[in-house]
């Protein structure tokens, strides 16, 4: 099977006068995107299973997938 990887694209904005997002914003920059990330992926997927599923349901020659 051939995996073809896309490159969608998510912005988290931060209100910088919140202390949370202070925090989160002294974090190094690679770090708080593999957090981010992480968490997007743990909120996001589940939810996005039934419409997957629907999606692919009649898939016969290609099925979208969630990343690992």
């Amino acid at each position: 099977m051939k995996k073809v990887e896309h490159s969608l694209r998510f912005v988290t904005e931060f209100d910088e006068t919140h202390p949370v997002a202070q925090q989160a914003l002294s974090i190094p920059h690679s770090e708080l995107i593999a957090m981010l990330e992480g968490m997007l992926k743990e909120l996001v997927a589940p939810a996005l299973t039934s419409v997957l599923d629907e999606i692919n349901a009649n898939g016969s020659y290609a099925i979208l997938k969630v990343a690992d």
